[in-house]
């Protein structure tokens, strides 16, 4: 397997500082609620496999985290590296995954050549992101021509109880003024790179999911943007969230089942698009 590794170049501006601080301090926790079914990492792989045209493409999984997708690619063998800026997250991912195939890299100054990869992939990680374009302009910079890139998420019910109550969170950390959500830019993420790439949509893999209002709030109570909260406001609103949840829900152990899915967007460019 060939070595990738590579380190983070240049200083961190103060605000991903503070981003990449909130992610190590829930790094330890991150997956406990946070788990994908078993055979869900297993088939994203398949797919990416299946959607790039060299024998053995060399992968990057930028936004790596603690592993989730990307145990499956080291376990096997594959040219794969992940990258994440924060290093809590990949002591996580380090406890399975060899050294040589994770590094601490800034998404917009990726140190890596240009057309290094076959394929990059980037599962869940726009949110809020206000350098966004930075990040994608990277990624196809590091792609080689007729590459894959792959932007993966899963899909909850609109109407679900894990989306009814992050609404209401939503709600009660704005009247408390301890916090402002960010508008997810995944859809401005993927309506740019359309008009310059053929562009597939694939449900990778569908599961029915329990849910219970006590486990939403344990999964926020160990999540980075509580992290990166006062405790005591972010307790205070969890507090109220609880109160909310059994009022409308009967109790925090209430348990709604709802149908989860792994949507996997692959973006391909013609000729040299990927370097324009």
């Amino acid at each position: 397997m060939t070595s990738f590794v590579a380190e983070s170049g240049g200083p961190v501006p103060a605000e991903e500082r503070g981003v990449m601080s909130a992610y190590d301090a829930a790094a330890p926790a991150f997956e406990r609620h946070r788990a994908l079914p078993e055979s869900v990492p297993s088939a994203v792989r398949a797919a990416v496999l299946a959607a790039v045209a060299a024998p053995a493409p060399r992968l990057l999984d930028l936004g790596a985290g603690t592993g989730r997708i990307g145990r499956p690619f080291v376990a096997a063998g594959d040219e794969y590296v992940g990258i994440d800026l924060s290093l809590g997250m990949l002591r996580e991912f380090a406890r399975d995954a060899a050294r040589r195939s994770i590094a601490q890299a800034d998404g917009e100054h990726l140190p890596f050549a240009d057309a290094t990869f076959d394929a990059v992939l980037m599962v869940q990680v726009f949110g809020g992101m206000r350098g966004w374009r930075r990040v994608v302009a990277e990624a196809r910079r590091v792609l080689r021509p007729h590459g894959a890139l792959m932007i993966g998420r899963v899909v909850t019910p609109a109407d679900g109880l894990d989306a009814r109550l992050k609404r209401r969170l939503v709600e009660i950390l704005a009247e408390q003024r301890v916090a402002t959500e960010r508008r997810n830019v995944r859809e401005d993420v993927e309506h740019s790179l359309s008009s310059l790439a053929d562009r597939r949509t694939t449900t990778v893999a569908t599961w029915s999911a329990e849910r219970t209002p006590r486990r939403y709030i344990e999964r926020q109570r160990t999540g980075a943007r509580f992290a990166s909260l006062p405790h005591a406001a972010g307790e205070a609103a969890l507090a109220t969230l609880a109160a909310w949840a059994t009022s409308t829900f009967g109790g925090l152990d209430a348990v709604a089942y709802e149908t989860h899915a792994f949507e996997l967007q692959t973006f391909t460019f013609v000729g040299d698009a990927a370097h324009a």
